[in-house]
């Protein structure tokens, strides 16, 4: 018997494995027909899987904390039992402003402080001139892009909303943003810094992998009353997506994975647009790792749902006011990701699995072996930029030293 299931996704280089798990077979070998939906914002996305359009969605990683904390228009409570993939985000600037920072401060590279420290000798500039301020477009209030960029303007010295003006604009219109000196940067999933550096708008300045290694971008979300009523169906759905992961991260797949992806029911977009940040090209030959640590769909457990990675969203929740902080609204943001779901389904077809739900984030500087329930798993480097550390058993004294 074949279940079909809707599945809402945007055109983005990390909706690689839900692509990849129709095209190559491994969803209808679990006996799964998978209708796959693109759609043009985050918003139709997280409506659409609200109502029961979609069963499951290509979700942003805070999106499901969100929904669950009363932050969403509907009082749907999401889950994610499984994770889409490690970074995949890029900074872009426009042209303009890149040569006012490379004036400044003659940076070159992709490295999150240098650029850090141009951008911010730009803003004081402009600060001290009385200039409008920048703007900088991200695709939703509550995706990884916004805080990250967030975290990063702030660690950097620059206050977010103050300095720099955050806009929200869907991932498809930022190369035309910045093309049309609408904004004055973006942070965005591949492929749309790389359209916008082809098309001459501006260049890629650093990349979620420098400001923090190893972090949690897209997620597979599904309303928690589903999942609990079709249990079957979603182990099935996660052993195909597990297999689909694994097909997407051999390098010998990636030029046939990127001509995939960029079919016109797809990203719609040459595969030489898709293919750099696939097989890490877009952090230049000299990138560590031959430059995978860009976007990682399967090694280092990057499919796992970290309930440190949900903790430390809810903590960038806090920070930016979107909620206040309580030992409740902790609890939900920590629930909302299933480790337990995952863990039961991939110890079955013999997956090695973190033997934990959380990790301190940040405290790896190289690749590790860990314990797991099976053979090894590694894990890192997984640092942020800054040297900061996420411990999220010091949650409270976390969230007490952030300041912007």
């Amino acid at each position: 018997m074949i279940t079909e299931l809707s599945a809402g996704f945007l055109p983005l280089t990390d909706s690689a494995i839900l692509i990849a798990a129709k095209e190559r077979g491994f969803a209808e070998a679990e006996g799964i027909a998978l209708n796959l939906v693109r759609e043009t914002s985050w918003a139709n996305v997280r409506d659409k899987l609200a109502v029961g359009q979609f069963e499951i969605s290509h979700a942003l990683a805070p999106m499901p904390i969100a929904a669950n904390l009363g932050l969403t228009p509907f009082d749907t409570r999401l889950i994610a039992p499984m994770a889409l993939g490690l970074g995949g985000n890029a900074i872009t600037v426009s042209t303009a402003l890149l040569a006012r920072m490379q004036d400044r401060s003659g940076f070159s590279g992709l490295d999150a402080a240098a650029a850090g420290r141009a951008l911010a000798d730009v803003v004081a500039s402009g600060r001290a001139s009385g200039g409008k301020a920048l703007q900088f477009g991200v695709v939703h209030p509550f995706s990884g892009h916004n805080f990250e960029l967030r975290y990063w303007l702030s660690a950097s010295g620059i206050t977010p909303d103050s300095d720099i003006e955050i806009v929200i604009l869907p991932p498809s219109l930022m190369a035309d943003a910045l093309a049309s000196g609408q904004i004055d940067g973006y942070c965005v999933g591949e492929p749309w810094n790389s359209i916008g550096v082809a098309r001459g708008a501006g260049r890629i300045i650093t990349t979620k992998s420098s400001i923090w290694a190893s972090s949690p971008e897209k997620v597979l979300a599904v309303r928690e009353d589903w999942a609990r009523e079709n249990a079957e169906t979603l182990h099935a759905l996660l052993r195909a997506l597990y297999r689909s992961a694994e097909w997407c991260g051999q390098p010998s797949n990636h030029f046939e994975l990127a001509t995939l992806l960029g079919s016109s029911a797809y990203l719609d977009q040459p595969a030489e647009f898709i293919l750099p940040a696939l097989d890490g090209s877009i952090l230049g030959a000299s990138a560590p790792g031959g430059g995978r640590d860009f976007f990682q769909p399967h090694a280092r457990a990057a499919t796992f749902p970290w309930q440190s990675h949900a903790l430390w969203f809810y903590s960038q929740m806090v920070r930016s006011g979107y909620v206040d902080h309580s030992v409740a609204h902790a609890e939900t943001a920590r629930q909302s990701y299933r480790p337990d779901i995952y863990r039961t389904v991939m110890t079955g077809i013999g997956v090695p699995v973190p033997s934990a739900n959380s990790k301190v984030e940040g405290a790896l500087t190289e690749t590790i072996a860990v314990g797991a329930s099976s053979k090894f798993l590694y894990l890192g480097p997984d640092g942020f930029f800054d040297g900061a550390v996420f411990d999220p058993d010091r949650l409270d004294a976390y969230i007490a030293g952030q300041t912007d």
